[in-house]
């Protein structure tokens, strides 16, 4: 498999604001959106992490003091999670001790801004991180002529653009990123759909099904092997092993 990165169009990014103060909140959303990003807000971390649950989320800025559970105590949880260990997180406070940033960076915060700043530099900050990670994340999976282009969510078979659902997308992604790796129904249900979404299992087959369809050009629907009594893969190899 060959991969190439570029830098995603910051605009369409999607930030998470975890801050449980309304006022706070809205100005960063105004802020942001000013800038053409798109918002999703919680007010504390467990309303977080039900909407990181679902995929779409680019990065986080979280607040220190959070009721329950606090900021860091919420990156170190999401580190911890194969599902959100690579997502960028901004930590937001008042505490501008040193041993506080150090604590922040410790648990796994990708930046920390102590407030009051400017909405300026924010937008600076979030962009810095994003071309940061970005370089660390494969803009381009391509296999022979089948290319996904995963900043711009478009596939394309011998150069030709195929149009594709956002579930099959998001199913021929995750295969892709994980070749030769056998996953199970339940295992794509909940990093495919979310762990919110609630689906039979047959679902997982009616989509492999379509996505078989889309890549039958040339063959390539033989990428997605079945593996019987286990799941589903993505290989580099046609004929299944």
């Amino acid at each position: 498999m060959v991969f190439s990165a570029t830098v995603k169009n910051m605009a369409s990014y999607n930030v998470l604001i975890v801050e449980d103060d309304v006022d706070i909140r809205e100005m960063l959303k105004f802020s942001l959106e000013k800038e053409g990003f798109h918002i999703t807000e919680a007010e504390d971390a467990e309303h977080a992490l039900r909407l990181l649950d679902q995929p779409g989320i680019d990065v986080a800025l979280i607040d220190w003091m959070l009721p329950g559970m606090s900021g860091v105590e919420f990156v170190r949880r999401l580190r911890l999670d194969d599902h959100t260990k690579e997502l960028p997180l901004i930590m937001l406070t008042a505490r501008g001790e040193e041993r506080d940033k150090l604590r922040g960076f410790d648990v796994g915060a990708d930046d920390y801004m102590t407030k009051p700043f400017s909405p300026r530099e924010l937008v600076a900050r979030i962009r810095a991180v994003m071309r940061r990670t970005s370089n660390k994340t494969d803009a381009f999976l391509t296999v022979g002529d089948l290319q996904l282009d995963t900043q711009a969510h478009r596939l394309a078979l011998g150069g030709d653009p195929i149009h594709i659902g956002p579930t099959e997308y998001r199913l021929l992604e995750f295969l892709m990123r994980h070749p030769e790796r056998v996953f199970s129904r339940e295992q794509l249900l909940d990093r495919v759909w979310g762990r919110n979404v609630y689906v039979e299992d047959r679902t997982v087959d009616v989509h492999v099904l379509r996505l078989r369809k889309l890549l039958a050009k040339q063959g390539y629907d033989k990428h997605i092997q079945t593996v019987r009594g286990a799941g589903y893969r993505f290989s580099s190899e046609q004929n299944p092993r």
